[in-house]
């Protein structure tokens, strides 16, 4: 009989074996669960069942493991979501904390993925010993390090006491529901790479000139600048063999389609039920694009403030005299102002060291033209946002730009990028209009598809603004506007921290009704008929549905980041019916190099090109979204950018080399796009 659990724990009676040599059920006698953010737990034997009330959702197995003979932790996973991919994390852990969210200490972490109704059998690798953890303690600033290639986040976990196995599901849209069932430990040996086995003095320096890990090969890797010249000969060939879309206008829009209105500009427009940007030719248009198309992807600290000397990671480093010395300093407009914590010359951008390499000194104009001519022959339309503004004014491709509003902050309102700016600050209108004046030449450009206005704000819950108002000092212009509200409210003079829920409830959203009422007012003043985009939500932002409800009033479209493996089911809260552009998404794989997939996991780039293919045509299908944008158009370093982000992430390596299976999969569905998305057949 099925027993209902709601962040309880519970004893599971399970009959176990646990002798040398054999498999054995992890779940005992001594096992208790616990729900994590609320998850309803079923239990029917030794299977567990969750139905997801937040983004991420799952349970926790408490107890205590000798893990040391036993090589691989197996299950069954069953994903009930008919639409949405699972993508589950699974945990090691030594500590025992209160907290159920975030890893303790001392664990090992793997992740897997179920396709929408799959039931999966799936084997988690134990982590490896380390022979020489000196060489481990060494790979600073890295997200991920040639210690976690095979997915082991930390290899911090003592696997002779075991204390949590936990499973945590993320990205994943509540009222979906997943299931494990049948988890034995597996016994058998782990082993490590060889590499892994390597002391400093021969692991070090482990990065080639090129910017990539020495002390392995894949196909593709760049092993001189003769295979940088052969790349550039080959890719030639193949842009010759593609030239792009047939039935395409300059914009990439579908000259073949029917004709609508012409404004000179972008607009969006509901056709049929589905919506869809029209160019400046009045031909329907859907924006197939990548972020970041910039040179300088690959730039990674090498010291600084806060970070000691990482030089004895590199086999190469320009001195001055060097023709790429140039490349010791950060050029990248968007990211520069992140590096100001490093000392002067103490990054290296190895994605513009090798495009010199590769085009010589001319390589900007070259790599420029280069780019519009990828895009095109890739079937992409849309230079997106964080782009080389130089490339984007060319008006061969039409580009999406963002700026954020740079004012006085809500003291407490922080987050990962910029916290929430203070609306009723008159800075807060400013900032935008400053911005937006300085912008006019983009502005008046017909190719500009509009703006985005700040990026992944953290709104958090329905009253977390509010709540920081209410806290923040008497000098907070918003917390003068509170005071007034409550006073107007009740009749007299209330304390902000005196805030019954509902009052702050009512005030939350009147600042964010402030937020959006002033940007839509600047934009009307001084960008008339360019497309307000939106602040691009952070993948799950959802916490608080008001920003995305008050936001539809203003906002031309929607903008959310989507990392997930297809977003078909993708709807806006209440049914609102908005154009939605996907900010970013990606996907990637360990198997040429990078020492971390990115944020969506793919087991080899045979599989990202899968579901490339897989995640644009659901979006094709969505009616509410009229554009994907990929990030970004090139990898991240190998070593890190100055957060640590290395992701495989790029259609190009940090060599200027294509991926040709992702290029293989865009074009599939690229070269269709307008005739997928209009789904008729045009006489």
């Amino acid at each position: 009989m099925k027993r209902l659990i709601a962040c309880l724990l519970i004893a599971l009676s399970l009959a176990v074996s646990c002798r040398s040599g054999r498999e054995v059920a992890v779940i005992t006698d001594e096992v208790r669960i616990a729900a994590i953010n609320g998850s309803l737990l079923d239990s029917l034997e030794n299977q567990i069942t969750v139905t997801p009330v937040k983004v991420q959702s799952g349970f926790i197995l408490e107890g205590r493991w000798d893990l040391r003979e036993y090589a691989k932790l197996r299950f069954l996973a069953h994903n009930a979501n008919e639409d949405d991919y699972l993508y589950l994390f699974v945990y090691l852990e030594n500590e025992t904390p209160d907290e159920t969210v975030r890893p303790s200490k001392g664990i090992s972490e793997d992740w897997v993925k179920v396709a929408p109704g799959e039931t999966k059998l799936l084997e988690i690798d134990l982590p490896c010993d380390i022979a020489h953890p000196e060489v481990n303690r060494l790979l600073t600033l890295m997200k991920g390090t040639p210690y976690n290639e095979f997915k082991h986040r930390r290899y911090g976990v003592d696997l002779s006491d075991v204390r949590r196995i936990r499973f945590l599901s993320r990205r994943q849209y509540p009222g979906s529901s997943w299931a494990v069932e049948h988890l034995v430990l597996v016994p058998g040996e782990r082993k490590a790479p060889d590499y892994m086995q390597l002391d400093s003095a021969s692991f070090f320096p482990m990065i080639d000139r090129y910017g990539q890990f020495k002390h392995r090969d894949w196909p593709g890797k760049t092993h001189s600048d003769a295979d940088l010249r052969m790349a550039r000969t080959e890719e030639e060939k193949d842009l010759a063999a593609h030239p792009g879309p047939t039935g395409w206008n300059q914009y990439g829009g579908w000259a073949d389609g029917p004709r609508f209105e012409a404004t000179g500009h972008f607009r969006v427009e509901k056709i049929k039920g589905k919506w869809w940007m029209i160019d400046p030719e009045g031909c329907l248009f859907w924006s197939h694009g990548i972020v970041r198309v910039n040179a300088s992807s690959a730039v990674t600290p090498l010291q600084g403030k806060k970070l000691a000397s990482r030089n004895y990671m590199f086999e190469y480093l320009p001195s001055e005299g060097d023709p790429l010395y140039q490349f010791r300093f950060t050029n990248d407009e968007l990211l520069s102002p992140y590096y100001e914590q490093w000392q002067e010359d103490s990054t290296f951008d190895f994605s513009s060291a090798n495009i010199y390499r590769k085009y010589g000194p001319e390589y900007k104009s070259v790599w420029s033209d280069l780019a519009h001519r990828r895009l095109r022959s890739w079937g992409l339309n849309t230079i997106a946002n964080s782009s080389d503004k130089d490339i984007c004014r060319q008006d061969r491709t039409p580009f999406i730009d963002r700026f954020e509003i740079r004012s006085v902050p809500i003291e407490g309102a922080d987050g990962q990028w910029l916290p929430i700016m203070d609306p009723f600050d008159p800075s807060f209108r400013q900032s935008i209009e400053a911005q937006l004046k300085a912008h006019q030449r983009d502005i008046k450009d017909p190719y500009l598809l509009g703006y985005f206005v700040d990026n992944e704000i953290h709104w958090g819950d329905e009253t977390h603004a509010a709540r920081c108002v209410a806290n923040a000092p008497e000098s907070q212009a918003a917390k003068k506007v509170m005071r007034t509200f409550l006073k107007e409210r009740y009749g007299k003079a209330v304390e902000p921290s005196a805030a019954s829920e509902e009052d702050l409830l009512l005030f939350n959203k009147a600042l964010i009704e402030k937020y959006y009422k002033v940007i839509r007012e600047s934009f009307d003043r001084y960008a008339p008929g360019v497309l307000y985009m939106g602040c691009r939500f952070a993948s799950f932002v959802c916490s608080n549905p008001d920003v995305i409800t008050i936001g539809a009033k203003y906002c031309d479209v929607i903008s959310h980041n989507q990392y997930r493996y297809t977003v078909g089911s993708y709807h806006l809260p209440g049914g609102i019916d908005k154009p939605v552009m996907i900010g970013e998404w990606h996907m990637g794989a360990y198997d040429r190099g990078m020492f971390h997939p990115s944020l969506q996991q793919c087991d080899s780039q045979d599989e990202r090109g899968y579901f490339y293919k897989e995640y644009v045509r659901s979006a094709l299908g969505n009616p509410l979204i009229v554009g994907v944008h990929w990030h970004q158009f090139m990898d991240q370093a190998t070593t890190g950018r100055f957060d640590g982000e290395n992701f495989q992430a790029g259609f190009l390596d940090c060599c200027d080399t294509p991926y040709p299976e992702t290029i293989a999969a865009c074009r599939e569905v690229g070269y269709d796009l307008y005739q997928t998305r209009f789904g008729e057949v045009l006489k």
